[in-house]
Formats: C-alpha cells, structure tokens, sequence
C-alpha cells in the first residue's frame, strides 16, 4: 500500500532538493543533554539525519550519522534528565568522543550533502528544533568549532508543523495522528528520536506538495 503522503508525478516534475527549501539542505537533528542549559549542561549524544528526494520527488529519510559526547569539564548532568535518557554516562561500551570529534564525525557528512546537492548550507530540522540547534552552537563556540555547516539561527521545527497540520505538538502524538510508528519504549534514543523526526518531517512536506509552485522561487540572498 502506498503511503498517503506521497504524490506520484512524472520524474520532470521533480524538484531537486536544492530548490525546494531556497537552497537549503534540511538535515534532521536530535541531541540528548544533561539538562535544558547549553551553556552549562552536557552535550551527550547527537543524531543527524539526512533527507533524500526519491523518483517521484517524496521526500524520504536518508542516512542516519550519530555520536555519543563525552561531558565537557566542568558540565552539569541532572539526574533527572538521565533517568529520562536512560544514558549511562560512564558505561565502557558508550564510546563517546569528545565534542569536537564528535561534531566532526556527524557535521562531515552534511557538509558533503550540502556540496553534492548542489546547496548552500544545512538547515535544522527537530521537534523544539532551537533546542538542539542551541545546544550544537554552544558545543561549537566551547571547542572553537568553525565549520559548522547549519544555518546560524534559522531552523525547521516539527513542533509548529505538526500543531498547524494534524493538531499536534508532541512528537508521539503528531506521529499516531500521521499513521507512523512510535514506539515509546525507544524514545529519548537521540538515534531514534531523529529518525522517527525525519519520518514524520518528510510526511508533512510531501502532504504540502499541492501547495508548492511547479516552478520553485530562485534562492535570495
């Protein structure tokens, strides 16, 4: 069965990605934190996902790129956020890398995305996505990071989405109102949480497609 969202139309009507979002490159993003201050509390796990355009010019969930983060000296960890995350900070298979290796592990492959398809730099996607853009710029600026390839302060966000389109701002709520998988048991995953961001992104642009001109505005400045 075909998926609801998806608008079969012949491949010269496809519009690459490049032009569809003004030259952005959407890229899905979730971070998992030692509490809600990106100055004083840890990073400790992102996700990053990229966002492919398939035959019929759907927007489709691509690759998944992640990283565990290793506590900056001196960072707050509530144990209330780690209850919730699950996260054992100290456990020996985590495998987590210092942030600026981090960011390079993840931020490496959008960079390349940005350049094959033709963009001129990323732009977040997340559910309350200035909170983990806030997060990936404090990691920057604490490291000296310069080549961060997302758009400063300008974002895409699944919460405003999915409260204008289905009614919904929370991401499991917005996900059984669009008919896509949820499991809560999986939740907080910064992995999980952005692919199951991705899936309910990509449904919402493809549903907007009617809305969309056949011949896409030129990128302004």
């Amino acid at each position: 069965m075909s998926d609801p969202a998806t608008v079969v139309t012949a491949p010269s009507a496809v519009i690459p990605i490049a032009q569809r979002f003004r030259g952005f490159l959407p890229v899905v993003v979730d971070v998992e934190c030692g509490g809600f201050n990106p100055l004083t509390d840890a990073l400790l796990e992102i996700a990053i996902v990229l966002v492919e355009v398939d035959a019929q010019g759907n927007l489709v969930r691509g690759a998944t790129h992640a990283a565990h983060v290793e506590p900056f000296p001196g960072a707050n960890i509530e144990q209330a956020a780690l209850d919730i995350t699950g996260i054992r900070v100290d456990h020996p298979l985590r495998m987590a890398k210092p942030e600026r290796e981090a960011l390079e592990h993840v931020f490496k492959p959008v960079r390349q995305a940005v350049s094959e398809r033709g963009c001129t730099r990323a732009l977040l996607v997340g559910h309350n996505a200035h909170f983990d853009l806030s997060f990936i710029n404090a990691a920057c600026t604490r490291v000296g990071y310069k080549r961060n390839p997302f758009h400063p302060f300008s974002v895409l966000d699944t919460v405003s989405l999915a409260g204008a389109a289905l009614g919904q701002t929370v991401l499991k709520r917005a996900m059984d109102a669009a008919g896509l998988p949820y499991d809560s048991d999986e939740a907080h995953s910064a992995i999980y949480d952005a692919e199951r961001t991705a899936d309910l992104f990509c449904w919402l642009v493809n549903r907007m497609r009617p809305l969309f001109p056949r011949r896409p505005p030129a990128p302004g400045p």
